[in-house]
């Protein structure tokens, strides 16, 4: 069993960030730690117990590197369309600040993704339920799983960092990878030790600012 960081719930939830430029590609990941992990994550609540999660967990050097490509090949898209954070300053210094440290990580990530040791995929069984116009059942069903797999592998030294760009080539990664049209991904986390364990908690809009009680 992996060695367990001294983490108190509160802190393990509030420090558990996306991690890109502080992924370690040198240091290996043993597959057993990724199953440790997603052993955890099974734990999390899914629609009518369902469980209809699947996990794609990609170690192949190839195989991670033709997902990155296509990653990538949506990022750049990304980050010439107008929603992209960097190109969208909101006259809040601290926060531009923030969202330019955010960009240029998220760039470093697209450009070395292939080098993290494992990249794992989150699916889940679809093929009904994407005809509804609100999918939050649907997708209820596998991210707090995803969130929990995040948590594990925090807990025992490693970082990831929740990505859907690669989704505009959901088809094609299906195809490549013999995924069931069936099965429909919702999230790829790029996943290695991390270059040091100490993370803190990132700012955040006043709780005020979003909290409703009783109405509106």
């Amino acid at each position: 069993m992996a060695e367990l960081l001294p983490l108190d719930p509160d802190h393990l939830l509030t420090s558990t960030r996306s991690v890109r430029k502080r992924l370690d590609f040198e240091r290996p990941v043993p597959l057993e730690v990724i199953r440790e992990s997603l052993e955890v994550a099974l734990q999390a609540p899914s629609g009518s117990n369902r469980q209809g999660w699947h996990w794609i967990v990609l170690t192949d050097p190839e195989r991670r590197r033709v997902v990155s490509e296509y990653y990538a090949r949506a990022f750049d898209r990304y980050r010439n369309s107008p929603i992209y954070a960097a190109g969208n300053p909101t006259g809040d210094a601290d926060r531009d600040a923030t969202q330019q440290r955010v960009a240029t990580s998220a760039e470093y990530l697209a450009e070395h993704m292939a080098e993290a040791p494992v990249l794992v995929i989150g699916a889940i069984e679809a093929s009904a339920e994407l005809s509804s116009s609100n999918q939050a059942g649907l997708w209820g069903s596998l991210l707090p799983a995803a969130w929990s797999l995040q948590l594990a592998l925090r807990a025992r030294g490693l970082g990831s960092a929740w990505t859907t760009l690669h989704l505009s080539y959901e088809k094609e990664i299906a195809e490549y990878l013999g995924i069931p049209p069936e099965v429909r991904q919702g999230v790829l986390l790029p996943v290695a030790y991390t270059k040091g364990t100490t993370f803190k908690p990132a700012p955040r809009q006043p709780l005020d600012e979003v909290l409703h009680v009783d109405t509106w």
